[in-house]
């Protein structure tokens, strides 16, 4: 059977996706990415914010129509799928199955029923196939969140902080390795509580160690840490396994105590700079990534204040600010949305404006910096290699470094590259030979 597999949302969806890609080839299925010739087509879904539910039922209809032109099997999995099931079985009779999250461990008997074909019932435990570039993954160190921040449905449709033991963790790590995964991505809801639930104690670091022995990786990326679960033993951690980068992505949400408070986010402002401001202490070189939200009820201007200032204070190396949006199933539904769409809009271009000057500022200082880049592809117009140093992650966000070399390199391979120029978010410059 052809099977149409599409994914959605973020990196741990395309997680779930690669398991399922894993049973679809352990079952001898064909896969393809696009419905069009398709006997069937599983949509694996994000059902966070609204834009993503309405991507994911837009995805759904488009290939909907598709079943009166050959498509015999309509399948949706995911978040959307968790948090609204009753209510997609109802509206859209055209989906033959909707699967939650939690049904994931019978997924192979399920499509098994579904699509008329024996899929193996070994979801998680038969090899990932990597959908994205051989050479880099992203590796699920835990799941759910024990974070009830007052906007965030992720703990009702992905329940509870649960992690995964470091025996699965690294076994699974081995053998991205031995299949030619050099950049490996920890992600989790929150990444710096792993091991709190199964060991009692925090692991992020003693994980990072033991991974950092694994023969054929590079570079080892931690994604997705909160600012009162950073401390000291982790920083140097980071700071001595050569392998593991200094990229300290942390989502502090807001700069003012009153919003980080109405947010229920653990912590203070004071905590945030006081931790970052260690970061840079230790090490110089590292890379800070946040979010920020813009226009969450009750903001005020003062409030607004403090989230300039934060960013003015800590100069991060990459932000993305966001307008707040009403979630159902949150604390913050039922909160008086008082901030007006323009001024969340406003606000929000405010906080990018004064980014985007810091970021250009600190690119700058970049030039004739010598660094390591993994080289991800060629540009056939401009000549040009793209690849990615230690400043940027994989999700595409960031941005990349651009660079001339006089030989071929092959994708996948890592080079000495120095800055020459910035330009926006992005790094242009020349391989270094060893002769240089």
């Amino acid at each position: 059977m052809k099977i149409a597999v599409i994914s959605l949302g973020c990196a741990k969806n395309l997680v779930d996706t690669e398991n399922l890609l894993g049973i679809l080839k352990a079952s001898g299925q064909e896969t393809t990415t696009s419905w069009k010739d398709a006997d069937a087509c599983i949509i694996n879904t994000c059902g966070f914010v609204e834009d993503a539910k309405k991507e994911a039922i837009d995805t759904i209809l488009e290939a909907a129509d598709y079943k009166q032109k050959g498509l015999k099997k309509l399948v949706v999995m995911g978040c959307l799928s968790q948090r609204y099931k009753p209510q997609l079985e109802q509206e859209m009779p055209e989906v033959d199955r909707f699967i939650a999250l939690d049904e994931y461990p019978q997924l192979g008997t399920i499509l098994t029923e579904v699509l008329g074909e024996r899929i193996v019932n070994n979801y998680g435990k038969a090899p990932r196939v990597l959908s994205d570039k051989p050479w880099m993954a992203y590796l699920r160190i835990a799941d759910g969140c024990n974070n009830r921040c007052s906007y965030c449905a992720i703990p009702s449709i992905r329940g509870n902080f649960r992690s995964r033991t470091e025996e699965d963790i690294l076994a699974e790590a081995d053998g991205l390795a031995k299949n030619g995964v050099k950049e490996l991505n920890l992600i989790a809801q929150d990444s710096s509580m792993y091991g709190i639930d199964i060991y009692k104690n925090h692991m992020l670091a003693d994980l990072l160690k033991k991974l950092n022995a694994i023969e054929g990786l590079h570079w080892i990326r931690v994604l997705y840490l909160y600012p009162d679960e950073i401390p000291d033993d982790l920083i140097e951690t980071m700071k001595e396994c050569e392998k593991v980068l200094p990229y300290f992505d942390i989502p502090v949400q807001h700069g003012a105590d009153a919003m980080l408070h109405a947010m229920h986010r653990r912590g203070s402002r004071a905590l945030i700079e006081e931790r970052c401001a260690r970061i840079r202490q230790e090490i110089p070189q590292a890379v800070l990534r946040t979010t920020l939200i813009c226009g969450f009820p009750g903001e005020t201007e003062e409030d607004h204040k403090q989230n300039l200032s934060l960013v003015e204070n800590v100069r991060w190396d990459h932000l993305g600010a966001f307008t707040y949006s009403r979630e159902e199933d949150t604390p913050s539904y039922a909160m008086d949305d008082n901030v007006p769409p323009e001024i969340k809009e406003q606000r929000k271009a405010e906080v990018m404006t004064l980014q985007n000057r810091i970021a250009s500022e600190d690119r700058l200082k970049l030039i004739g910096r010598k660094e390591e880049v993994l080289v991800e592809g060629r540009s056939p117009l401009t000549g040009l290699y793209q690849g990615r140093s230690c400043l940027y992650a994989p999700d595409g966000v960031d941005g990349c470094v651009y660079f001339r070399s006089q030989r071929e390199i092959p994708a996948g391979t890592f080079v000495m590259v120095e800055y020459t120029k910035a330009s926006g978010q992005n790094m242009i410059g020349r391989e270094i030979t060893d002769a240089e």
